[in-house]
């Protein structure tokens, strides 16, 4: 199927725009630390049902595992816990500008590591693209007093929150060029890896409840949990796998990026925001660099 890749990267970011707003609901109500670990699981418990139940062949050689496992770590443990200490001391929206420069760096680490290039048409639609998700992103809220400062710890923590989700994805690369994988298990693999290492440390620094408990309390949050998880951990990152499994890192990440453009008609139809006119340029310009890489 011709752009099996590029569209799987698109997949991945409605995927991950859906679990965003299902996962924001239910962290207001249990705590994001308790999400995190309660969506792996849950997105293990998925994952694993679906191997069994279809069948799938999840044989993989020790190179294979051994990269799943690192990319599993530095993506979900490192790239999502710098990622989260970033949004709380800078905020949400320099916080994912600062996410948008995971294709920049997985751009550069995929040149050195897996030699890959990207032609002249693909660094403009990356341009674009990022120009697109920054205007959106750092467009300002008159009226509205932020409670976040710039800072740089906050900045820093969220660029190693970027280089580990890149860095997770380029190890993912490794595992795939071997042979084929099923994307189902990869990330089965990678998120199950993530649990094992995490669950641990945060149990033992007693930051973590028991999940029964929790919701039986509040109905609502598992609602809210199980929708984000099967489209973020399941569905989301197994179509991430895939996508650079089918085209090249730069590439597969900059589209993915776009979940901020994606998001602004379903916070206009769910949230009744008003849009403005930064966001509607911005959102032109990203599906035009996004175009643009269909079009390489």
């Amino acid at each position: 199927m011709p752009f099996i890749g590029e569209l799987s990267a698109l997949g991945t970011a409605f995927c991950w725009s859906g679990s965003s707003m299902a996962f924001t609901a239910a962290s207001e109500r249990i705590g994001s630390l308790q999400l995190n670990i309660n969506r792996m699981i849950l997105g293990v418990f998925f994952l694993l049902s679906t191997i069994l139940i279809m069948d799938l062949n999840y044989s993989v050689s020790s190179y294979q595992f051994n990269f799943l496992v690192a990319s599993g770590f530095v993506g979900f443990v490192i790239g999502d816990s710098f990622l989260f200490q970033s949004f709380r001391m800078i905020g949400a929206r320099v916080g994912m500008l600062m996410m948008s420069l995971v294709p920049a760096i997985s751009t550069i680490l995929a040149y050195f590591f897996l030699h890959e290039v990207i032609n002249y048409w693909g660094i403009l639609g990356i341009i674009i693209t990022l120009s697109g998700i920054a205007l959106v992103i750092l467009q300002k809220n008159p009226g509205v007093a932020s409670k976040y400062k710039l800072s740089k710890p906050g900045i820093f923590f969220g660029f190693m929150g970027a280089f580990g989700q890149a860095a997770g994805m380029v190890l993912a690369k490794f595992a795939f060029q071997e042979s084929h994988i099923n994307g189902f298990v990869a990330t089965f693999i990678r998120l199950a890896s993530a649990v094992i290492i995490f669950l641990p440390l945060v149990a033992l620094a007693r930051k973590y409840k028991n999940p029964f408990k929790v919701y039986k309390k509040d109905i609502k949050a598992l609602g809210f949990t199980i929708t984000g998880t099967i489209f973020g951990p399941f569905l989301g990152v197994t179509s991430s796998l895939i996508a650079i499994a089918n085209t090249k890192i730069g590439i597969a990440s900059t589209i993915m990026a776009t979940v901020p453009v994606i998001m602004l008609p379903l916070v206009r139809l769910i949230y009744k925001e008003k849009l403005t006119w930064q966001s509607v340029i911005g959102a032109f310009l990203a599906v035009g660099g996004v175009s643009i890489l269909f079009l390489r």
